[in-house]
């Protein structure tokens, strides 16, 4: 069992920059790779960018490539976002998951474990 506790969220002026987190319960978290996802207002939760289990692969959704930025330090049972240049189009609940699989993967259907979400909210 993993429990994922995300933080970082908020409202930021386009442009802007935050760093969201996510720390994982439990002493396997270096064998599972980890993925961001996000929800707007009447949308579908999409894939937005995932790390394998050592860091050494990541994969990102073309809208945020050159902007978003995913790393873990396995150390700290933690994962990041940093996300630069937001736009306003980047507003969405941010959900961290784990997934057993050892290559990044955009499918929300492999991650077994996810939290609970942290909000975003990037102004004009």
């Amino acid at each position: 069992q993993v429990q994922l506790v995300e933080s970082g969220g908020g409202l930021v002026q386009a442009g802007g920059s935050l760093r969201l987190s996510c720390v994982a319960s439990g002493r396997t978290f270096s064998s599972y790779t980890m993925g961001w996802f996000r929800q707007a207002p009447g949308k579908e939760r999409e894939f937005v960018a995932a790390i394998s289990w050592s860091g050494g692969s990541t994969r990102y959704t073309d809208s945020v490539k050159g902007r978003f930025t995913i790393s873990r330090d396995n150390t700290k049972n933690t994962v990041y976002l940093q996300m630069n240049n937001l736009k306003p189009e980047d507003t969405a609940v941010y959900y961290c998951a784990a997934s057993g699989t050892l290559s990044p993967t955009i499918s929300s259907t492999l991650y077994r474990y996810w939290g609970q979400g942290t909000q975003v909210t990037v102004s004009s």
